[in-house]
């Protein structure tokens, strides 16, 4: 690839953007007033699949880029441990030492694209130190020490700005931080891990989990150790985020539910669709009078909804505003250049604000410091939902009425109900229940008390079902 020419800080902008043929002809940079202003100095921490995809959107639209930005986006060092065939470099200093990268005295902007809590958070904080401004895609970075890093940030009036964590490309924390800011926040459910999806998406065809994972993996969709992905530590590490800026709350990663896919049955999924319901893995927050709830699990959406018809990889956002309704924000929510764009909207974001007053700039986390609140997050046996449940009974009369009977002492009853016929030689049969929606605590007492009865061999499943509605 050819590196692109330098932007000349009194002479005229030579790109495709001056370009006749582009639009119709623009003018030069001279012209549009910014070719005389110092241009951003950005430090690359990491070229791995982002970092690499930010080098090559940079060079490809980076006249779009300082038109947008108001001045000439230059890196000016990468920290990598090794080079990438899929990006031009030349003429650009690289490090295999990324703290070289921070201490380097023309960075302005460090962009944090190595991954991980340790090294990373180090680096942040140290660049944060030097009064430089970060753009970083690291959402565990950001949920598990996104406190500490914000405070450090506020005493140095530099930014932290992290797009890229949550979703890939899809703008969504720009959404909920700005677009959204007349309303208050009631609930957010999204499908922000795509490996998850991928998955579930496959399953409905017919395939097991197991061979749909190592599908996964040979396409490079999943991880060599697929934990993070498909046991909802991934979603839960963005859903912290969406919901510290939907609420105006700190960021509290630790009091996520979590649970995975890694169990989940292809009856289950055959199922579900026979009753009119897709399972998807969500990440679902909500504001009850009671406190929050923040919980990633498998949940039963109705196939009429448009986030039950998000398939493959892609990611959704579905977000209940109390002025403006529902709104779902869709679109690919990992790659290399989806990532790259949400990194890059961030450092123009940062080169628009470099100069104003940090009081004046948005917030962290949507809110102003003062007015974060400390919300009290509910346990998961004290959420409220609607269950599927299934089980296998004993043929014979009278089980379906006991288990009725169990449910209904609980306060739970049958909204829908599917009992199979035996095969040849069978003596227990698949029922299959969907009830209203109780307390956690009340489906736990009411399953134990089922699994008990002599007439229900093994163990009852249980997954959560969601309406999704105001």
């Amino acid at each position: 690839m050819a590196s692109l020419p330098e932007l000349s800080y009194n002479g005229r902008l030579e790109s495709s953007r001056s370009s006749p043929q582009h639009r119709g002809g623009l003018q030069s940079s001279m012209d549009y007033g910014y070719a005389s202003v110092k241009p951003v100095q950005l430090g690359i921490c990491g070229l791995g699949t982002v970092g690499s995809g930010v080098v090559r959107v940079l060079q490809r639209n980076r006249a779009e880029l300082s038109a947008r930005a108001g001045r000439d986006l230059v890196i000016r060092q990468i920290g990598a441990r090794r080079d990438r065939p899929d990006c031009d470099t030349t003429g650009i200093a690289v490090t295999r030492d990324v703290f070289e990268v921070v201490r380097n005295p023309e960075v302005e902007v460090v962009l944090e694209l190595i991954g991980g809590t340790t090294t990373a958070r180090e680096l942040v904080l140290e660049a944060i130190a030097q009064g430089k401004h970060v753009v970083t895609a690291n959402k565990a970075l950001i949920a598990e020490h996104g406190n500490e890093l914000f405070a450090a940030a506020r005493e140095r009036g530099v930014m932290v700005q992290f797009e890229a964590g949550v979703a890939g490309g899809i703008p969504i924390i720009k959404a909920i931080r700005e677009g959204l800011a007349a309303n208050r926040i009631e609930w957010l459910a999204g499908i922000i891990n795509g490996t998850g999806n991928f998955i579930l998406t496959e399953m409905r065809a017919g395939r097991s989990f197991g061979e749909v994972l190592s599908h996964a993996q040979a396409l490079g969709y999943a991880e060599a150790d697929p934990t993070f992905d498909v046991e909802g530590i991934d979603a839960a590490h963005k859903l912290v985020i969406l919901a510290a800026l939907a609420f105006g709350m700190p960021l509290q990663f630790d009091k996520v539910y979590t649970e995975g896919i890694s169990r989940l049955s292809l009856l289950d999924v055959e199922y579900a669709e026979e009753l009119g319901y897709r399972i998807k893995h969500l990440g679902i927050a909500r504001r009850t009078e009671r406190g929050v709830e923040l919980r990633v699990h498998p949940t039963l959406v109705p196939e009429s909804l448009l986030l039950a018809n998000v398939n493959g990889v892609m990611n959704a956002v579905l977000v209940q505003g109390d002025a403006v309704g529902p709104t779902l924000y869709y679109g690919a929510g990992a790659g290399a250049e989806p990532t790259a764009s949400a990194v890059l909207a961030d450092v123009v974001d940062v080169a628009r604000q470099q100069g104003t007053d940090p009081a004046s700039r948005v917030p962290f986390l949507a809110f102003h410091d003062q007015a974060l609140e400390t919300l009290p997050v509910l346990p998961i046996d004290e959420v409220e939902s609607a269950w599927y449940l299934r089980m296998s009974a004993l043929d014979q009369p009278g089980v379906l009425s006991r288990v009725a009977s169990i449910l209904s002492e609980a306060g739970i009853s049958i909204e829908a109900l599917i009992q199979k016929a035996p095969l040849p030689e069978q003596d227990h049969v698949p029922l299959i229940l969907l009830t209203n929606p109780c307390l956690g605590a009340s489906m736990d007492k009411a399953v134990a008390r089922i699994e008990a009865l002599d007439s229900i061999d093994g163990a009852v499943v249980r997954l959560r079902t969601e309406p999704l509605a105001g």
